[in-house]
């Protein structure tokens, strides 16, 4: 079953920036799709029960930006 979580993400400022969060985001064992949206400055994550959001936290943290849970 997937569940989905929310993610503020601050410090994008282009296009490049929304890929290098979806990308990291994407990466992570368990992640389904990565939604992140400029003008909103957030990630929706779609993903498995074994996906923590300390874990897409700590991807977001390591692409450069800041995760607010």
């Amino acid at each position: 079953m997937s569940e989905k979580t929310s993610i503020g993400v601050t410090g994008m400022s282009c296009q490049h920036c929304v890929k290098a969060v979806t990308e990291a985001l994407e990466q992570l064992p368990g992640v389904k799709k990565a939604k992140v949206s400029l003008d909103k400055a957030e990630a929706v994550v779609k993903h498995d029960a074994s996906v923590t959001a300390d874990a897409m936290k700590k991807a977001v943290e390591e692409a450069g930006f800041t995760a607010q849970l």
